[in-house]
């Protein structure tokens, strides 16, 4: 069993604690005395960007797999039953950046909890009958997002963007490749990346932190340090509109449209985060009031942010009834076009912040989120800040920086559109995109 390094290290206003193995493995914890729960996550920074594109979807394909069947758990009812049993819930997600697996459990359960999931991320058996069964699993999930258009759009406007590059492909993968990945195939990539270096272990709610420390040095304190191979930068290779249709029999048309944006390790990602505010967060955002109040074009709106360690985009996406497609691509560029122009007013700019911040101050009243918080924040930056701190450069943001980083993202050049329906004039749809 390794020492600790840091065995006490506090953040600020005792908002967490932070321990590091000496194998590099980080634990990160928050008490919430006030709450009966404690959820847990082991947060690894790996995911479908640092796959070959041979066998892309093997890091979705570990996240479904390692809840297949260890020797001490060989049904799988064991493990979600030794959760659940005890009004518990048992998860996991995969990214392009990282991928995560999580409980959250009444508190007195914790332990038992942990060993859970530490027993399926080091012991699980990938035993070929359980691979066969969750490849059919996954095929079918690949299908349902085919088979749906305002899911599958996403996925598109990703490969418009990014091409061929690891950033732009589907996290499920390919009906081929997931097909073709073998348990030896997985053995290699958990090998190689599930490093103890890339795990976070981050607890919150009714936790001890130095119990969570010995628990991760009993499960983890004998992986070697070792550093993984790095995933390649995404190169920006646009330097016009791009424009890609499906031609489908539908009943409405489904489009996103893209444009450039910032990595999440710009500094001036709190300003981006005050734009897509602006933009789309709820029903006073200026997208949903203009092209669904005021204009009636669509049931659903939304815009969001794809931030990665080396690029970004923002997209938007509507909804719309297949003879009001070409006024709502305008309408939705002009709203870019107006805050380019016009920036944003100091009573929206404060409106938007107060929003902000207190969407974080209530999303934090969960153990998960809090966990969440503490660990997607060590695990991306290294550090983490209090929600009081982020609020400080929430405010900091100011009507000069939203016009300038406006003008910076909402270029011509990068714009992109992925649009299903009964659509086949490329040229016509490219000539709309115009600021």
């Amino acid at each position: 069993m390794t020492l600790a390094r840091e065995r006490d290290t506090v953040g600020a206003s005792a908002f967490f604690r932070k321990t590091t193995l000496d194998n590099g493995v980080r634990v990160v914890t928050s008490r919430m005395d006030h709450v009966h729960s404690a959820s847990l996550i082991f947060l690894y920074g790996v995911g479908s960007r640092y796959e070959e594109d041979s066998q892309a979807g093997v890091s979705h394909f570990i996240e479904h797999m390692l809840f297949k069947g260890t020797e001490q758990r060989p049904d799988p009812a064991i493990i979600s039953g030794q959760i659940e049993s005890v009004g518990g819930i048992i998860n996991a997600s995969t990214g392009r950046e990282g991928t995560n697996y999580w409980v959250k459990v009444p508190a007195a359960h914790l332990e038992s909890s942990f060993d859970v999931l530490a027993d399926i991320v080091r012991n699980s058996l990938f035993l070929e009958e359980e691979m066969d069964k969750e490849r059919f699993v996954i095929i079918e999930e690949i299908h349902g997002v085919n088979d749906t258009p305002d899911d599958l759009v996403h996925d598109i406007i990703d490969e418009v963007v990014w091409g061929g590059q690891p950033v732009g492909r589907s996290i499920l993968g390919s009906e081929a490749t997931v097909g073709s990945i073998t348990g030896a195939d997985i053995r290699a990539f958990m090998e190689k990346h599930y490093r103890p270096e890339r795990l976070v272990i981050a607890a919150s709610g009714k936790v001890d932190h130095n119990q969570v420390v010995e628990m991760a040095e009993r499960a983890f304190g004998d992986l070697k340090h070792g550093i993984g191979d790095t995933c390649g930068l995404t190169q920006v290779r646009q330097s016009e509109p791009r424009v890609r249709l499906i031609e489908r029999p539908t009943e409405q048309a489904h489009l996103c449209i893209a444009h450039a944006a910032l990595p999440y390790t710009d500094e001036r990602r709190y300003v981006q985060g005050a734009i897509d505010s602006i933009l789309s967060s709820g029903m006073s955002s200026r997208l949903f009031q203009e092209i669904r109040e005021r204009r009636g074009l669509v049931y659903s709106v939304y815009g969001y942010f794809r931030q990665y360690a080396d690029v970004g985009q923002g997209v938007v996406y509507a909804g719309t009834d297949l003879q009001r497609v070409d006024e709502t691509i305008s309408a939705i560029l002009n709203e870019l076009s107006k805050l380019k122009e016009h920036g944003v007013p100091e009573d929206e700019l404060i409106m938007t912040k107060e929003m902000s911040k207190g969407r974080i101050s209530m999303g934090l009243e969960d153990s998960r989120s809090v966990a969440s918080w503490i660990g997607g924040q060590e695990l991306t930056f290294g550090e983490i800040k209090t929600p009081e701190e982020v609020m400080v450069e929430i405010d900091s943001v100011k009507a000069a920086d939203v016009i300038e980083l406006a003008r910076e993202m909402f270029r011509e050049d990068r714009l992109n559109l992925a649009l299903i329906g009964p659509y086949s004039d490329i040229e016509h749809f490219r000539s709309l995109l115009t600021l």
